[in-house]
């Protein structure tokens, strides 16, 4: 069993416990009704319904013991100061291709397109601890970029 720590933010939180309840009290009996219709059809060797149903299901209570362990191990990430970068933290940097903005985010809530990275990612794991002017490099598989802090909020 994983007990590594999920940081996830206030809002994180709150979204993966509506995820967690939908999946619970709408979708799990949708499916589990789905399988009885199926059943009724008749032999279910060669029931192609009751056989997506089924793989719904396990889909589905996969995704349900995935929150449910998630929200187990759960730290909810408090405010920084924003002197240090830290889980939490809105970061723009400056490198090469100009500025970014990014908000660093523990793993349950990484959306990069979103502008939500990871604490684990090559870039987030590079910025970790470091201040408003501090140069960073980043290792990742193209190669190493570097970085420069702009601010921090």
């Amino acid at each position: 069993m994983n007990n590594k720590p999920v940081y996830l933010t206030v809002e994180g939180l709150a979204k993966l416990k509506a995820e967690l309840n939908h999946l619970i009290t709408v979708e799990r009996p949708r499916v589990a009704a789905r399988i009885h219709d199926a059943k009724l059809d008749g032999d279910i060797t060669e029931n192609a319904e009751y056989e997506d149903a089924k793989q719904e299901q396990s889909f589905l209570e996969g995704r349900i013991g995935t929150l449910e362990g998630q929200l187990k191990n759960a730290e909810v990430i408090e405010k920084t100061n924003g002197d240090r970068v830290g889980i939490g933290s809105k970061v723009v940097i400056r490198g090469e291709d100009g500025q970014e903005t990014f908000t660093i985010v523990g793993s349950a809530e990484a959306a990069p397109r979103e502008g939500r990275i990871s604490n684990e990612s090559p870039v987030g794991a590079a910025l970790m601890g470091h201040k408003k002017g501090d140069s960073v490099v980043v290792q990742a598989p193209a190669g190493a970029s570097t970085f420069t802090v702009v601010s921090i909020h």
